[in-house]
């Protein structure tokens, strides 16, 4: 993706990756797209916990000709401009993918399995290597660019977490039909935006579906009631011990939460992990009763991360059929980009902080200029 030469004319939320405290919302130029490229005008931007773990500088890359990364890969956007034999048009809404294939490719790259990627060559937007969406305007590849229903305008940026949990239930079917698999019962552990968008497809499948969290009040237990599932934050033990689920989510990370989950499956039953667990704390499980249970049991324990093209769209028709009003619930806070670094200390009711990029005068400015 290039960029004009000129002088700054445009705010975004910029880091030096691998340093804590540089966190800034600075100017930077204008994007000019290149051939097959849509120019986009940014309208939110979602907030998750891989963007505060680059601010405080525990990982990220720069692109390579530069010192500082602009953040942020749960976009929103407008189509300001659009190459005119692609099939996208000024209005769209849409979202950009976040991950790019190796450029050598490995196999799984090369057949649009890039999420799989097997060398670690690829790179991702605001993460690494590429400058991401939190910006007032910014460029995709229309190969890279998902057109959204235009009813998800004010709730589009949960696309890509949705993304995550759309894989997620891919790869259970997929191992669930190594024989044959009719789950009934679900348990999701944890009701962040992952583990409610879980829920949500759970829900949108027809499962008996549960969603456990520890905290008794605030947002998340009603969430989990208007969704039309059940909300527990008992120990994982006594709730999985009785639920005995065919299929577990699991978005928290946490040691106990993960290994509890695998010891209280149904038979046949399928972990899926999809939260990722702080190095240097220990636990101490019964290696030789879990293995006893995965053997005897057929059951299955899976991790999944990331989302190539097929969920992107997955993910769209997911959102497109959900109730607007239970979307818009998961946005517990908004913040200007003006004050973005502000989206970065969490809240006790936080669910889903988003940044908004939209500035009206300055996108009407732009497409007059198109």
């Amino acid at each position: 993706m290039s960029r004009k030469g000129v002088a700054a004319a445009m705010r975004a939320l910029t880091i030096v990756p691998k340093q804590a405290n540089t966190l800034q919302v600075a100017d930077a130029a204008d994007p000019e797209p290149a051939p097959g490229e849509l120019r986009v005008q940014g309208l939110a931007l979602g907030v998750c916990g891989t963007d505060k773990e680059i601010a405080r500088g525990e990982y990220g890359w720069a692109p390579p000709d530069r010192d500082r990364l602009i953040l942020g890969h749960e976009s929103l956007g407008r189509v300001l401009h659009a190459p005119p034999d692609s099939a996208f048009e000024p209005g769209d809404l849409v979202v950009g993918v976040v991950r790019r294939p190796d450029p050598v490719p490995c196999p799984a790259c090369a057949h649009g399995e890039f999420d799989m990627c097997r060398n670690g060559r690829y790179t991702e937007r605001g993460i690494k290597e590429i400058d991401g969406y939190g910006s007032e305007q910014w460029c995709v590849e229309t190969d890279y660019a998902v057109r959204l229903d235009p009813r998800l305008e004010h709730v589009g940026m949960l696309m890509e977490p949705t993304t995550v949990v759309a894989k997620a239930w891919e790869q259970v079917r997929r191992v669930g039909e190594r024989g044959w698999f009719e789950p009934a019962r679900v348990l999701v552990t944890g009701a962040g935006p992952i583990g409610l968008l879980a829920a949500l497809l759970s829900v949108q499948q027809g499962l008996d579906t549960h969603v456990l969290d520890r905290v008794t009040d605030g947002p998340k237990p009603g969430i989990v009631e208007a969704l039309g599932a059940t909300y527990h934050h008992d120990d994982i033990s006594d709730v999985a011990g009785k639920l005995q689920p065919d299929v577990v989510i699991e978005a928290t990370g946490a040691g106990p939460v993960v290994f509890g989950a695998i010891a209280n499956t149904a038979s046949y039953g399928i972990v899926c992990l999809t939260g990722v667990s702080p190095t240097g704390r220990m636990l101490r499980i019964d290696a030789g009763d879990v293995n006893r249970e995965l053997v005897l049991e057929n059951d299955a324990v899976i991790g999944s991360v990331n989302a190539n093209l097929r969920h992107y769209h997955q993910a769209a028709d997911a959102l497109a059929k959900a109730d607007l009003d239970w979307l818009a619930g998961l946005i517990t806070r908004r913040v200007p980009l003006a004050r973005a670094t502000d989206a970065f200390t969490t809240a006790p009711d936080d669910v889903k902080v988003v940044i908004d990029l939209d500035c009206p005068s300055r996108a009407r400015n732009l497409n007059t200029a198109t």
